[in-house]
């Protein structure tokens, strides 16, 4: 199984590629260029990782609080992937997960079972 993980709610743009036991990262500056090419750059790390999207079972979206344009560009993308590859995501916050403090991105997909986060459902938190 492997699960993609995107967060560009913060000053970096991170993406996580779990694959059985190997953990993959990167990360991007968060800027207006990046959110406008950020399909380019999940595209460029799934090929680095021998991956591609056709081989994503799913993915998990951090939802915010963050930045709205970050948000608004990763839930946007993620939602034309579900709509095009039919790839199922969950959106994600870290203040979801009460009671873990520090939360590391490969804890997510069991952290999002554990507290019966709901698969396809956007639910945005922006900061203001």
């Amino acid at each position: 199984m492997k699960n993609l993980i995107v967060d560009a709610t913060r000053d970096k743009i991170f993406l996580t590629l779990i694959v059985s036991e190997n953990i993959y990262t990167c990360s991007h500056e968060n800027s207006k260029i990046n959110f406008e090419k950020l399909m380019i750059l999940i595209n460029d790390f799934l090929k680095v990782n021998s991956s591609s999207l056709d081989q994503i079972d799913v993915i998990y979206v951090n939802r915010g609080p963050g930045s709205f344009a970050g948000i608004r560009n990763s839930l946007a993308t993620i939602k034309a992937l579900f709509l095009t590859k039919k790839i199922n995501y969950y959106c994600f916050s870290f203040e979801d997960f009460k009671g873990f403090e520090e939360v590391k991105y490969e804890d997510v997909p069991s952290l999002c079972e554990q507290f019966k986060i709901k698969k396809n459902l956007i639910n945005p938190i922006y900061l203001s």
